[in-house]
């Protein structure tokens, strides 16, 4: 097998091979507590800041295509990551390596939950962890704020309309984003023809491809399953979480593959597990039909993500230096970070219930604030430990 030849980085920028980028995607999926809104943060902050393997410019435009495309936020920066200087080689593998670890934990958690009739200590963990991760999604958008918008008072302007937005509507619009670009672009440099009408093509044609991979197994059930959750991944808009009502009303409603209580439950592995939140369909799928319908369900919302970022993706990478692209990357990019504080509030209002929950937040706030190389996954073990210790008490009259 030979290796793919790598695009060269500038040389401000650190090199590395393929393999040391898997391992590192191998290792977040592993480990990243927090959701979307974290995952990318780490991205930022190990793979931009840290290591110097990826520009400012490549991850501003990783995180466009991610919030213009539909399917989990986190999972699409990670395969763009991989595409730019290892091509589609580089976006497959770190695409799976991202993406394996969580699933492999969420099959196991299904085979217990299954085995066992449900898992009554889940509630209490997650009353700890779901605290402590507002506290680290709520450091990741301050860096990422902090960094992106600078001084201007155009992005800053478009950054609070976006955020108000996600907190008055609970959701990510991606109109939102889309005018937040051309606004900018405008502004800073009027329009001249970027892609010729082409991305708009390609794009257009990967959820059909992807329904046409998850449509063709012979079992019936396995079909649905899989024509449903590729539906799922293509026409979802938004992070992992804005994929939930939509789950809903398919999973449990229109199907009655679950009950209530279990796609509660579906929802807090998700929450409780590292990786994407969108995995959460992994443990979905193995409710339904067991070990295969966790990996219909898996490949089917991830395929569309997949193709939906490495074909528009040469697109970004030959015109992402023209200033009409930079200026509505800009546009977008303020658009999302705004998204994502907002996201804060939406997730926060869920996680924090009472006083020892507000409190479990700060005080990870304060500590990844006052000591910038404690790790998040100690944090997430003391509060998963903490909500065992504190979750009984509230039940308490």
């Amino acid at each position: 097998m030979t290796h793919p030849e790598p695009a060269a980085p500038p040389a401000s920028l650190t090199p590395y091979t393929l393999w040391e980028l898997v391992r590192y995607m191998m290792a977040l999926g592993t480990w990243g507590f927090g959701g979307p809104v974290a995952l990318v943060g780490y991205m930022y902050r190990d793979l931009v800041e840290k290591r110097r393997w990826i520009g400012e410019a490549d991850y501003k435009e990783g995180m466009v295509l991610a919030q213009l495309m539909p399917g989990p936020l986190a999972a699409q920066l990670a395969i763009y990551l991989g595409y730019v200087h290892y091509r589609v080689a580089g976006a497959t593998l770190a695409g799976l390596a991202f993406v394996l670890p969580s699933f492999l934990i969420v099959v196991a958690i299904g085979a217990a939950y299954v085995a066992y009739g449900g898992i009554a200590w889940m509630q209490s963990v997650f009353y700890g962890v779901g605290a402590a991760v507002i506290g680290i999604i709520a450091t990741s958008a301050y860096k990422l704020t902090s960094k992106n918008i600078g001084k201007d008072p155009l992005l800053w302007a478009i950054f609070g309309v976006s955020a108000a937005v996600t907190v008055i509507t609970k959701s990510e619009i991606v109109w939102l984003f889309l005018g937040a670009g051309v606004l900018v672009w405008l502004v800073r440099a009027p329009p001249a023809s970027w892609f010729g009408g082409r991305l708009h093509g390609v794009a257009a044609s990967a959820p059909m491809l992807a329904a046409a991979a998850a449509g063709s197994t012979d079992w019936p059930q396995l079909a649905q399953i899989g024509a449903f959750f590729a539906y799922a991944g293509s026409f979802v808009f938004g992070s992992g979480l804005a994929i939930v009502p939509f789950l809903y009303s398919g999973v449990v409603q229109e199907h009655h593959w679950l009950n209530d209580r279990q796609f509660v439950d579906a929802v807090a592995v998700a929450m409780i597990t590292p990786g994407p939140v969108v995995i959460t369909t992994g443990f979905i799928g193995y409710l339904v039909q067991g070990f295969w319908g966790a990996v219909v369900a898996a490949v089917a919302t991830f395929l569309p993500c997949y193709l939906l970022t490495i074909f528009p993706a040469p697109y970004f990478k030959k015109h992402g230096k023209h200033p009409g692209v930079v200026a509505f990357v800009d546009g977008v990019t303020a658009a999302a970070i705004g998204a994502i504080a907002g996201a804060v509030v939406v997730i926060g209002q869920r996680s924090i219930s009472d006083f020892a929950t507000a409190v479990l937040a700060l005080f990870t706030a304060g500590v990844l604030w006052r000591f910038k190389k404690v790790p998040e996954p100690a944090i997430v073990v003391v509060a998963a430990i903490a909500g065992l210790a504190l979750h009984p008490l509230t039940a308490l009259p």
